[in-house]
């Protein structure tokens, strides 16, 4: 599956996340874990950043931290939807905010080399060119500067998807980009030394219920356009309630989401001499975290 076969429209988006901001916080347990792991991995690289990006900021939950690890950077916070961005505003000291910018992260309005790290937790899955964003995240960062990201990848959210295969042909979860995929668009794209790793972390739920309440709490219901649209019946409710009932284990429903990390670096200068190559660490069948 590649980025280029999405179609998701932005003012859908938009107004998804703009209605979630208040519900955002309370639901996301999975993204707040997500955003703690990605935060860990700036432990492993040496880095004094002077500008920091947030890209797809959400609430705000990496403003703090990254304000306490960098305590003399200034933290530009991005994101499409403005609701969001009151919710981040919240976050900082008084002397010490971030600069809130709304904006489409496929077409950052940022000139060129102006961040030493772009920071991104569960943001670039709604990307419609994941190819044209990378170039765009390459292109402000400084020579020597970092990307780190997490995304989603395809097995995410797999029992869902395969609960609504035993109800009908259309597609109801958005496809996500594997991660080798991901990998090369990174080279593709002109960055150095990515590394790509992913893990499966599994929320689990007393009903199906309440998983499509969380993703409609988190604005995460927003599907690519050509994918099935129109009220979800009582009727489909109760056929995708049935459906998801053989995955219980343990008298719980598991959600899974494959968590892909990866990060590299704005070469530099060019070396030709150096071979393009992506580190890949994936986690073994079977082995999951559970939230």
């Amino acid at each position: 599956m590649t980025a280029d076969t999405l179609n998701i429209s932005k003012h859908k988006i938009r107004r998804a996340f703009d209605r979630a901001a208040d519900s955002y916080d309370d639901a996301a347990v999975l993204q707040k874990e997500v955003c703690s792991r990605l935060l860990e991995r700036l432990d492993y690289v040496r880095l004094e950043p002077q500008m920091i990006l947030d890209l797809g900021v959400g609430t705000g939950e990496a403003i703090t931290p990254l304000m306490q690890r960098y305590n003399k950077a200034s933290i530009v916070a991005l994101d499409l939807s403005e609701q969001m961005l009151h919710k981040a505003k919240a976050h900082g000291r008084l002397f010490r905010k971030p600069e809130l910018v709304c904006a489409d992260l496929e077409a950052l309005p940022f000139a060129d080399n102006s961040f030493d790290l772009v920071f991104s937790s569960l943001a670039l899955q709604w990307c419609n060119n994941l190819g044209e964003t990378m170039k765009g995240l390459l292109r402000v960062l400084k020579p020597g500067g970092l990307l780190m990201f997490a995304t989603f990848g395809p097995d995410t959210l797999k029992e869902l998807k395969a609960s609504w295969q035993n109800i009908d042909d259309t597609v109801h979860v958005n496809p996500f980009v594997d991660m080798h995929d991901v990998g090369d668009e990174m080279l593709n794209s002109g960055f150095a030394d990515p590394v790509i790793e992913a893990e499966v972390i599994t929320v689990t739920y007393d009903h199906v219920d309440r998983l499509m309440q969380d993703l409609r709490d988190i604005g995460a219901n927003v599907k690519s356009e050509g994918f099935r649209s129109g009220l979800t019946t009582p009727a489909m409710m109760r056929q995708l309630s049935d459906a998801y009932e053989t995955y219980r284990v343990d008298g719980d429903l598991p959600a899974s989401y494959e968590v892909v990390y990866g990060h590299a670096w704005k070469a530099q200068a060019v070396d030709d001499s150096k071979s393009n190559s992506v580190q890949v660490d994936v986690s073994l069948p079977g082995q999951h975290t559970e939230l």
